[in-house]
């Protein structure tokens, strides 16, 4: 495709007819259209600073939400991030401490939170909570689009069964090409647009929206992009000014920075080229930083375009929503379940506790409580999402949910607690670690058995500067230190950090 192809098709939901839309009626339950992504920076987005990435779907729904400037998820990596997400509880409390681990039965998530017979229920994309492609937890219907988890599917499931997806590509004539008839990541995103799996999302999604638009509902989409691999049909979408290397490339400058994120970058460097599938992307002896810098800079390119993949499949989501009439009665949330460095200290992926990797879009759209862009400065957690959806969606309160409703934020009414916590349990054999971000801009990482990291993010946006070891900032150590062990003791949270501020 050339690159007008590619604007054209990228740019395709834009050129939707209007459709006037309706009004919401007195007493109507509201429906919820759950909008996510897999591993999506919140400065992909305008609203965020970031104007060159070609997301004008996104743009335009931010214009008119309330954009959460500072959210934060709970963990940075997929499963326990997901598990706050769908059942409102901390990953130590619901289980799911790392990734491929179950969400146990007993756990609701915000369906079975809400239990009303009226509304129609979907989950639709990536899952990662365990029995990847069969309906559970509330959830009437069930569209997958993950070949990739038999193995963790629980005793008694039929491990021969596949994704959605995979039958959809099988309809359209594609052989598996992944081992127990799989069809591999690769291979669903090397397809054309209208074949991958956003695309088929939306698709699924549309059909939904329009088989109950006279009934309430609830619909989750969980789109897999921009997560690995690091390509698809828009790779060349946009041009290295359009999606340059982060400022904080190579940003190896961090006094004292955790030991173990030396033997993250020492993977970075071996995984990035493979992972983006550019066969000239290989790191060279000669020229080792050289290729590594091409490799990065490649890798930012297709993350733009895998975020503007996932933007058209919104904008036919929102199409649809708007002509059959429900846009004025339908919460939209937009967020993801953690960053991606791509770059940034030298690092890829996620699972630090650097900006990139733990903050997240967080747009709310109320259609009937507001209708223009508000912007919430103060430090958010995905922890308040399923406590400020009862609220939305006219649901009994759930006081043993950790978090609290965001409308208290926006109503200026005072919150029980305007720090954020960010956990990290590694389950692979690194060390443990706990995160507290204030409202005045500060941020302590304490690492059990690791070296710690405190920042002033007011005056060093970039994390360039740890502060955590200068005599001077012994105070603010101590001050953030006392918050997060009145966090601990509130959350019955038991990982030991004692000696981290020695």
């Amino acid at each position: 495709m050339t690159r007008r192809d590619l604007l054209r098709a990228a740019s395709a939901p834009l050129a939707a007819p209007a459709v006037l839309r309706a009004q919401r009626r007195a007493g109507e339950k509201p429906n919820l259209l759950f909008l996510w992504t897999d591993q999506q920076r919140a400065d992909t987005l305008a609203v965020y600073g970031n104007r060159r990435f070609r997301v004008p779907v996104l743009n335009r729904l931010a214009s008119e939400s309330i954009v959460f400037e500072r959210c934060y998820v709970t963990q940075p990596v997929c499963t326990p991030s997901r598990s706050t997400v769908m059942t409102g509880l901390w990953p130590h409390q619901n289980g799911c401490v790392g990734n491929n681990i179950p969400l146990r039965p007993e756990t609701k998530t915000l369906p079975e939170l809400i239990a009303d017979p009226d509304y129609r229920t979907a989950y639709m994309g990536k899952w990662h909570l365990g029995d990847e492609v069969f309906a559970q937890h509330g959830f009437e219907q069930w569209i997958s689009i993950e070949d990739n988890y038999i193995e963790y599917y629980s005793q008694g499931r039929d491990r021969k069964t596949r994704s959605s997806y995979h039958y959809f590509l099988e309809r359209l004539g594609y052989k598996p090409d992944g081992e127990n008839n799989t069809f591999s990541r690769n291979f669903a995103a090397r397809r054309p647009p209208e074949h991958c799996k956003s695309a088929f999302l939306a698709q699924e999604a549309c059909k939904f929206l329009y088989a109950h638009r006279r009934e309430p509902w609830i619909l989750y989409v969980n789109f897999l992009e921009p997560h690995p691999p690091y390509f698809g049909p828009f790779d060349e979408l946009h041009s290295s000014a359009e999606a340059p290397l982060p400022a904080n490339f190579p940003g190896l400058g961090v006094d004292r920075e955790p030991r173990h994120y030396d033997t993250l970058r020492a993977r970075a460097r071996n995984m990035v080229p493979t992972r983006i599938d550019w066969p000239e992307v290989k790191l060279s002896a000669t020229d080792p930083e050289g290729r590594w810098r091409e490799a990065l800079e490649r890798l930012n390119r297709n993350y733009a375009g895998l975020c503007s993949q996932v933007d058209q499949a919104v904008g036919r989501i929102l199409w649809t929503l708007e002509a059959t009439g429900q846009t004025d009665n339908t919460v939209i949330v937009f967020t993801s379940d953690h960053g991606e460095m791509a770059g940034a200290h030298s690092l890829f992926q996620k699972g630090v506790m650097y900006e990139e990797a733990m903050h997240v879009p967080m747009l709310l759209r109320i259609p009937f409580r507001q209708s223009r862009r508000i912007s919430v400065p103060a430090p958010v957690s995905h922890i308040d999402l399923v406590p400020t959806l009862l609220e939305l969606m006219g649901a009994k309160s759930r006081p043993e949910l950790p978090g609290e409703s965001w409308l208290a934020l926006l109503e200026g009414r005072k919150r029980r607690e305007d720090h954020v916590f960010v956990e990290w349990t590694d389950t692979e054999g690194g060390p443990h670690a706990r995160t507290v971000i204030s409202p005045d801009g500060w941020k302590l990482a304490l690492y059990q058995n690791d070296n710690s990291m405190l920042f002033d993010r007011r005056r060093d946006p970039l994390e360039m500067h740890n502060l955590f070891y200068q005599p001077a900032h012994r105070d603010q150590v101590r001050r953030l230190w006392r918050k997060l062990e009145e966090w601990q003791r509130r959350q019955k949270d038991t990982l030991s950090l004692e000696g981290s501020i020695a």
